[in-house]
């Protein structure tokens, strides 16, 4: 067991000297070359293979070896990595390489793991008390007050408050994994419609120039249709399940404890979550720290160092009695970190082709956007939706918003349905898959960790997303954007 330690503590050691090295050399090579980049219009589609083995993965490995996967799949995310660095390297160059890998974990991935862990962090501080048996109607409420909430705390923030309350009411029931899955659709995903706070790509385009409650009003109609829908779905699905299940298991209520919150002040440091993001984002000081010329913008940074000091003051003010009434593990995030440093890296070569428009290797895609100059609402909703559902939502919210002119006053005003497809093809669709949006994986996660035996990536698409969601996007397709 000490060897064993030693080897873990030597391994740790031996990634941050590699790190610092790497970090050694970027800074070095910045003040000797130009910036160097990809070239997305040269770039052939099999760049996608480790991307695409990465999602095979998630999708097969815990089906049919769940052990291993359970305990390596760390080492799986490293390994598809690796499939794309190594040769890209040789084919790129190493200046190529570390300037792209170093752009998506500074820019991207460093900002998206820390805004998880810290709403994941804080969340877990905060338990909400009382008896709450899981009945169709009590279900019902708890998911609308999370698809509520989405919008002005973030999907991910509604979510981790949510999920440990709503699996404790129904822990007594032996068919629940449908109560996890609509909570995905509509917390972890469409709640988020109505602001920039809620989901990253309505983010990037406030950052473009699209009005704070544009988004309110214009995916308000949209949202509300697939909110009453789903609900109405859920509500006659869980009633069915409700009749089969054995309710001699059912918690009696004579002791029935009110309604109530410990940990509350973690609810000032998740307004403090909100209130960093939103500056960072309204906040424009022009100072920049390049990295290998990676421009790391200051408000970003210190975004970045709020957000941890958030998390650990929650750990820290956070009884340990209280985390372990909500289960709290790091479990989840850990799983998350792991996996979605493997996406992102093998989703650079995607992403460039995608930026490429119509001189790389995917100009099908994007010419089918438009016909004679003219933009075609319904294609723009369902190929940003349908690569948002594997691929990063928010890069793709951006390719689209560019080749639909990229000009916020005119995608507001005389192309407002165009800007409309392409902000609900990226929020609506994020629940079409477990990589869709980041809380699914992270809901997932936690229910797993309840004993809850979630479907597979690909259970999930056919089962739930595939015939519920889809039939209401193409509903969607006529109402809106047809």
């Amino acid at each position: 067991m000490k060897i064993l330690k030693l080897n873990k503590k030597r391994i740790r050691i031996t990634i941050v000297t590699s790190i610092l090295i790497l970090f050694n050399i970027a800074l070095a090579a910045e003040s000797n070359h130009a910036v160097p980049h990809v070239d997305g219009t040269i770039l052939s589609i099999y760049w996608v293979i480790p991307f695409v083995g990465m999602l095979l993965s998630i999708a097969v490995f815990p089906l049919i070896w769940p052990h291993f996967w359970h305990n390596n799949f760390g080492k799986v995310s490293f390994f598809w990595a690796l499939c794309f660095i190594i040769p890209f390297i040789i084919v790129e160059g190493f200046e190529i390489t570390l300037y792209e890998v170093l752009h998506i974990i500074l820019l991207d991935y460093i900002p998206f793991i820390m805004l998880l862990l810290a709403l994941f962090t804080i969340s877990g501080g905060i338990h909400i008390r009382g008896t709450m048996v899981g009945t169709p109607a009590l279900n019902v409420i708890i998911i609308l007050i999370g698809t509520i909430l989405a919008s002005w705390m973030g999907t991910t923030g509604a979510a981790m408050l949510l999920i440990r309350p709503l699996i404790k009411a129904n822990s007594y029931r032996k068919h629940k994994v449908h109560i996890i899955v609509f909570f995905i659709f509509l917390v972890a995903n469409i709640g988020g419609s109505l602001t920039p706070l809620g989901d990253p790509p309505l983010f990037l385009g406030f950052l473009k120039g699209v009005d704070f409650f544009w988004t309110t009003s214009a995916m308000f109609l949209p949202m509300l249709f697939m909110v009453i829908s789903l609900l109405l779905i859920f509500y006659v699905i869980d009633s069915r399940f409700y009749r089969m299940e054995d309710h001699s298991k059912k918690p009696q209520v004579t002791n029935k404890q009110k309604i109530g919150i410990e940990g509350s002040i973690n609810f000032l440091l998740l307004l403090g979550v909100v209130v960093a993001v939103l500056l960072s984002g309204i906040w424009q000081p022009d100072i920049a720290f390049n990295i290998y010329h990676v421009h790391v913008e200051l408000q970003k940074l210190i975004k970045d160092v709020i957000l941890l000091a958030l998390t650990f003051i929650s750990w820290m003010i956070t009884s340990k009695a209280l985390r372990e009434k909500n289960n709290f593990s790091w479990f989840p995030i850990q799983e998350v970190a792991k996996l979605f440093i493997g996406i992102f890296i093998t989703i650079i070569p995607a992403i460039a082709i995608l930026k490429a428009g119509t001189n790389g290797a995917l100009a099908g895609i994007i010419d089918s956007v438009s016909s004679d100059g003219n933009p075609i609402n319904y294609m723009y909703f369902w190929l940003t939706g349908i690569l948002s559902s594997f691929l990063d939502n928010a890069p793709t919210y951006l390719v689209f918003f560019n080749t639909a002119g990229g000009d916020a006053a005119t995608l507001m005003g005389p192309l407002h349905n165009t800007l409309l497809a392409i902000s609900a093809g990226a929020v609506f669709m994020g629940a079409c898959t477990y990589i869709g949006n980041a809380p699914n994986f992270m809901v997932k996660s936690i229910a797993e960790e309840q004993n809850i035996s979630m479907p597979s990536f690909f259970g999930y698409m056919i089962k739930y997303s595939i015939p519920i969601l889809i039939p209401l996007f193409f509903i969607i397709t006529i109402l809106f954007f047809l």
